[in-house]
């Protein structure tokens, strides 16, 4: 599986060692249809395999992020049981099987709806422009959020920020979702892709060995226990000591040097 295209429904482009993935049906409100689904599913798996990307950033071309699912597209679907993940690909809410092991930074404008907010927290830090807006409004639907919201929302907010704007639907500013911490940097409208490219690149540039192992064992202790992390601990940073990117930071170190970490 390969980043190459043509998409029909997104744009990919590698900027230096990230991926850019931007969700490119603007005039459906960047909505999720099954081609979009698959589409992103298979682009996360190519980030993952690929040695040569070491973070991603998920962004919405136009003039918003995404409005969710493309509803008449997706329920039939879901309902016949169509498999909308690839083979090779990760789901992009991360609610069953893989999940990616590399850093990826959500970018947020206009609007942000549904599972637009599942999408942005399955990934690891968010940017909203000052303008975005944010809602969870599947309950004003008749359905509820099955993207991840109701797992990870009150982890990530607390209990009642988390229900506060889940049990309401009602929407919400930038200002407010930096508040309660659901983004972590609120910018200058149009400038929300190149902080998060930014930032995705500083994260490239640090050793990509404990970059992953720093995710895997967040990761561990959030869905498994603070023990089975903790547990880990020691025997993850042994593996690291002996690495070449250890012995490449120690000598930047000493050196007063920049590293150049390898991934190895």
């Amino acid at each position: 599986m390969t980043t190459d295209g043509p998409y029909e429904t997104l744009t990919v482009r590698r900027e230096g060692s990230v991926l850019v993935i931007g969700l490119d049906r603007p005039h459906k409100r960047n909505a999720f249809d099954v081609t979009m689904l698959t589409e992103l599913a298979a682009v996360y798996g190519a980030l993952d395999t690929d040695d040569s990307l070491r973070a991603g950033v998920l962004y919405g071309e136009g003039k918003q992020f995404t409005s969710g699912l493309d509803l008449m597209s997706v329920a039939p679907a879901l309902q016949n049981g169509t498999r909308l993940v690839p083979e090779g690909g990760i789901n992009p809410w991360q609610v069953e099987g893989r999940r990616l092991s590399k850093p990826l930074v959500a970018a947020i404008n206009g609007s942000c709806l549904t599972l637009g907010i599942e999408l942005l927290l399955a990934a690891d830090i968010a940017v909203a422009e000052e303008s975005a807006t944010f809602a969870q409004l599947e309950i004003s639907r008749g359905i509820f959020p099955f993207g991840g919201a109701t797992l990870r929302f009150p982890k990530a907010v607390g209990w009642g920020n988390a229900m506060r704007w889940m049990l309401t639907a009602e929407p919400f500013d930038a200002a407010e979702a930096h508040r309660i911490g659901l983004v972590q940097e609120v910018v200058p409208d149009g400038t929300h892709v190149e902080r998060a490219i930014a930032l995705a690149q500083l994260i490239a540039r640090q050793a990509p060995l404990g970059v992953r192992a720093t995710l895997a064992n967040a990761r561990l202790a959030d869905r498994e226990s603070e023990a089975a992390a903790e547990a880990e601990l020691v025997p993850t940073v042994l593996k690291l000591f002996a690495s070449e990117d250890a012995r490449i930071g120690l000598e930047s170190f000493i050196n007063r040097t920049t590293a150049e970490f390898v991934g190895h």
